[in-house]
């Protein structure tokens, strides 16, 4: 058997820490990067290389260039004083790609799990209630994904906000068990339109 140098090794290692990658497809995109011109690959090494530079916005935990992302730096979207909570920044993305929601974001960065350690101190619960209070907040919607854990955040979440405040559940068109970053613009668009109170 022949024993391959180090450097493709390492390579293979490092692809198989992506979701959805496995040793043989690291193994077949490190082949294929063998072929490419020394350019090309200082490019993408480049570019990954500078994602430990990225900046999250202060107001809603998503990517961004500055202080602020596109989205809360948008003075009319932060005027119609509703904000949706998400999981992660993936499913913000699938939301803003259903271009039916105009309000603000708030990015848990996960779900409530005490198996896993994860409380509301480490999803920094009672900072989104002051932001809700700050800011004026009139409608939260959860577009939290339907799962044991996602139903006990919804659950937290509506015992700590202020009782003034509307709280709706997207419901309709999302599976349970389902992920939002997977589902297609229509699906999201009844998910909001159909919303509940929760």
């Amino acid at each position: 058997m022949i024993q391959l140098p180090e450097v493709i090794k390492n390579a293979v290692e490092a692809l198989t820490r992506l979701p959805g990658v496995g040793e043989k497809t690291a193994f077949r995109m490190v082949m294929n990067m063998t072929n490419w011109k020394s350019v090309e690959l200082t490019s993408v090494s480049t570019a990954l290389a500078s994602l430990q530079h990225l900046k999250l916005c202060l107001e809603c935990g998503m990517f961004a260039d500055e202080n602020q992302c596109s989205i809360c730096a948008n003075d009319s979207r932060v005027s119609t004083q509703i904000l949706c909570v998400v999981e992660n920044a993936s499913d913000l993305m699938a939301i803003e790609k259903s271009g039916t929601f105009k309000g603000v974001y708030h990015i848990l960065g996960g779900v409530l799990n005490p198996l896993l350690g994860v409380g509301p101190d480490e999803l920094k619960m009672d900072d989104l209630r002051q932001k809700i209070i700050k800011k004026e907040i009139q409608e939260i919607i959860l577009a939290v994904n339907p799962s044991v854990e996602g139903d006990a955040t919804c659950s937290y979440l509506k015992s700590i906000l202020p009782v003034s405040v509307q709280v709706d559940r997207i419901g309709f068109g999302v599976p349970i068990g389902g992920s939002l970053e997977y589902l297609d613009p229509m699906t999201i668009t009844k998910a909001l339109e159909n919303r509940k109170r929760f």
